[in-house]
């Protein structure tokens, strides 16, 4: 593997990703710059709001760029819902893209976050990073989100656009929220539980984003464990690690009803995602067994 960059630009640092991604770049050799949404507290720090361009010079000299911000899509989605998530991320990577396209000493990298999302709903059908778009909401917001980069890549840059699934983190996403029912003993399937969930352990999700860092890997790739499971086998599994039973469903009229639109492209949506461009690439995940990556993150959270 080559050698890392000496200099990285990371934004979304705050979130759930970006919390287990900062300390292993520093531990690794990085050093790292963050763009904050905020007024810079001085050295490691650009202030930027992703709804406005970025000077060039702001962005110049680094190696490589991690762009990981974008409003979260949890919550009901109302439309100024829908339009915070879409513009967050498509106008933030495309003036970051165009920023640094500009820049006089332009990065040899750009890692940007999109999602598995792009699929849509697609039952059992085996996923790879040469499927084509689903339908609906994110699907539309994902094709856009990554077309944003397309400045970067115009400039030489070799742009990575990462569809990451279900997170497994200690520190926020979906895994967290899920805790709180389950150990109530009040967690269960959602809808019918015969839809597929692609999940990523956030340590070989901070894996996968380093290889691509210092791989040759360009384009679309899934950030997904070669092991998806079904939700039956997912709420199954939280709740055995739990000792909690999950036999309290969640119907698909009731998770509409609660959560609206979210609940059919998020929870009740099936994606059977293959990492196939990180397998081809050589990239060794060391968390493929749910059950261990779950016992894992419940027990850093109690």
């Amino acid at each position: 593997m080559n050698r890392p960059p000496g200099n990285i630009l990371v934004s979304g640092a705050s979130g759930p990703i970006g919390a287990a991604l900062l300390p292993a770049l520093i531990e690794r050799g990085y050093q790292v710059v963050r763009l904050v949404r905020r007024a810079s507290a001085g050295e490691g720090q650009i202030a930027w709001d992703p709804a406005q361009p970025l000077r060039p010079q702001s962005v110049s000299g680094f190696e490589a760029a991690v762009h990981l911000a974008g409003e979260s899509v949890v919550g009901r989605w109302t439309e100024a819902k829908k339009c915070r998530i879409l513009e967050s991320r498509v106008q933030g990577t495309r003036h970051l893209a165009e920023a640094l396209a500009e820049a006089p000493l332009r990065p040899r990298v750009l890692v940007s976050a999109s999602a598995t999302g792009y699929y849509g709903d697609r039952g059992d059908e085996v996923l790879t990073e040469a499927s084509p778009p689903g339908k609906g909401f994110l699907a539309e917001v994902c094709r856009a989100w990554e077309r944003a980069v397309e400045p970067a890549e115009r400039a030489g840059i070799r742009a990575v656009q990462l569809r990451i699934g279900i997170v497994l983190s200690r520190d926020g996403g979906a895994l967290q929220k899920m805790l709180a029912p389950f150990r109530l003993g009040a967690g269960g399937t959602m809808g019918n539980g015969r839809q597929w969930w692609s999940w990523i352990d956030v340590r070989d999700l901070v894996g996968a984003i380093d290889y691509a860092l210092t791989s040759t890997l360009a384009g679309p790739v899934n950030l997904v464990s070669p092991q998806p499971v079904t939700n039956r086998e997912f709420t199954r599994t939280l709740g055995a690690v739990l000792s909690r039973p999950a036999i309290f469903p969640m119907p698909a009229f009731a998770a509409r009803l609660v959560f609206g639109q979210m609940a059919d492209e998020l929870l009740l949506a099936s994606q059977r995602v293959e990492p196939a461009k990180l397998i081809a690439g050589g990239y060794s995940f060391q968390h493929t067994e749910l059950e261990a990556a779950l016992e894992h993150n419940v027990k850093k959270t109690t």
